[in-house]
């Protein structure tokens, strides 16, 4: 890369100043922009220097001193551009360059894109859940991937619209990305974005323009007679017998398994539980105890497994639908994905779609169905969003409306 300033003696004024052009050349590329503020009479201009000499003590001042430190300033930029794509592995461009030199913001050479999201994650561990810090460590290995397969050197100044439509097509391409997921993606790219431009780690705002709206999918839970069908099988492995308790008891309580994880019995009263709830940070949030959920209590009281036997989240998402699967959840569930504009429609044993998160579900669906005030619901579980808890009402009223037709309506 070089950089050079000359006259433009084709743009002389009637007083005989002219601009100082200067001129960036690279790779067979050159780029040309002319040095705001900058004007001087061609008998003031050393050529070979590319500086501006001193007025004579005739002469009225030519302002050779601010304006070689601008000439000064400018080349440094210039070369600043140009340590940054170098240390970055990035292949420069014109347009890369003229944004730059246009937008007048200076070249960050000191924060690397994957050092500060390691940053923000270590930053995150005392104040976010041990899941959103894995969906964070998960999406930053996402992000790492696509960097490596279509060789794109991940930094601030190039998160934009071509980066985001580059990144769009491996995900649903190359990876077969739901959309959901890939829109979490998204969520997580710009909350870190957010963070470190309030830290002054980058001036991008392109990445505030990304949108990639999550769909609306499938309710999966257990009917209640699947619940009393799970709840009344006997398994004869512990593991499973364990595994089947954990689960029916979130179906009970409507706990996450976050929070079922961290039940301990000082949690427990006698017709309640009395617990931080660790996702919304709900500090003594209480839970009612239905009979149900008192027998799964009572069976581990006083042993070691006291309050309740809890297990690893994927050893228990792999094992609740070894135990559907055997107390006979086997009903064809047809599900509905996108991944991009393509759709893929599966129907398969409900067993297999069972897992944890589906306990949480099963307690709401059921409670509403069950005739459970929908404010009352709401507070037990501590749903914020009214558009989430909305899609578990209507499929209460559909079953209703379903009943009134099973029943009622075939009166003759």
């Amino acid at each position: 890369m070089q950089v050079s300033f000359s006259l433009r003696k084709n743009k002389v004024n009637k007083s005989g100043f002219m601009p100082v052009l200067m001129t960036i050349t690279f790779k067979g590329e050159r780029v040309r922009k002319d040095v705001k503020d900058v004007r001087v009479k061609e008998k003031h201009w050393k050529a070979k220097d590319q500086r501006i000499k001193p007025s004579t003590k005739s002469e009225e001042y030519n302002y050779h001193v601010e304006y070689n430190k601008k000439l000064d300033e400018q080349e440094g930029v210039v070369k600043s551009i140009f340590r940054y794509l170098m240390l970055n592995n990035i292949e420069p461009t014109k347009e890369f360059v003229l944004d730059k030199l246009n937008s007048g913001l200076e070249v960050n050479l000191t924060h690397d894109f994957v050092d500060c999201f390691e940053e923000f994650i270590e930053k995150g561990k005392n104040i976010k859940t041990d899941g959103t810090l894995r969906r964070y460590r998960t999406a930053l290995n996402f992000y790492k991937d696509f960097s490596e397969a279509k060789n794109f050197r991940l930094h601030f100044d190039n998160i934009t619209i071509d980066f985001f439509e580059d990144f769009r097509d491996y995900a649903f391409e190359e990876r077969n990305t739901l959309n959901n997921y890939f829109a979490k993606l998204v969520s997580v790219l710009k909350t870190f974005m957010n963070w470190s431009f309030d830290r002054g780690y980058h001036e991008n705002i392109a990445y505030q323009k990304f949108k990639a709206p999550e769909q609306e999918i499938e309710v999966v839970y257990l009917t209640m007679e699947e619940l009393m069908q799970l709840y009344k099988h006997e398994f004869e492995s512990p593991r499973l017998e364990h595994t089947k308790d954990t689960y029916c008891f979130g179906c009970f309580s409507g706990l996450r398994y976050s929070d079922l994880k961290q039940l301990n019995s000082s949690h427990v009263f006698d017709d309640y539980i009395k617990l931080n709830i660790q996702k919304t940070k709900t500090i003594d949030h209480k839970i009612p105890l239905n009979r149900f959920a008192k027998e799964i209590l009572d069976k581990y009281k006083e042993t070691i497994y006291e309050p309740l036997p809890v297990i690893s989240r994927e050893k228990m998402n792999k094992y609740i639908k070894e135990c559907c699967e055997l107390a006979g959840i086997n009903t064809p569930t047809s599900t509905t994905r996108f991944v991009g504009k393509k759709r893929i429609d599966k129907t398969v044993p409900k067993h297999e779609l069972i897992t944890t998160h589906t306990a949480r579900k099963t307690f709401v669906t059921n409670s509403l169905i069950l005739g459970m005030k929908e404010m009352v619901v709401r507070n037990i579980t501590g749903h914020k969003k009214e558009e989430s808890f909305r899609r578990y009402v209507k499929i209460a009223e559909d079953f209703k409306k379903q009943e009134m037709d099973n029943t009622w309506d075939k009166l003759k």
